[in-house]
């Protein structure tokens, strides 16, 4: 099982309906997500930058992979107007190397 991490950039403003979002993820976005062995998904908001640091095991693919399926992309153009978006609505994301990891 490997770890990736990666951040993304929410608009200001949007924290509470960012949140809301994701706690109503719809069911066949997180069993996609499941399926393609993606586990142990955080994502954590720096409020002074509204940067999101996602954190996610993979034994699969990663979520970030994902962008052909209909859902993800549906998902995509439901959050685009609260995050910084590529132009076919992917969030911006940035791969983050790990430096450091303490089992």
């Amino acid at each position: 099982m490997q770890r990736f991490a990666f951040k993304m950039k929410l608009k200001p403003g949007f924290e509470a309906e960012y949140i809301k979002r994701h706690d109503e993820i719809w069911p066949e976005l997180a069993q996609l997500l499941k399926e393609a062995g993606v586990s142990d998904y955080s994502i954590f908001l720096d409020e002074e930058t509204s940067t999101l640091f996602a954190v996610q095991k993979q034994s699969g693919q990663s979520s970030q992979d994902l962008g052909t399926t209909a859902i993800v992309q549906k998902w995509w153009a439901y959050m685009a107007d609260i995050m910084e978006t590529n132009p076919d609505n992917s969030p911006v994301s940035i791969s983050l190397k790990e430096v450091f990891y303490l089992a």
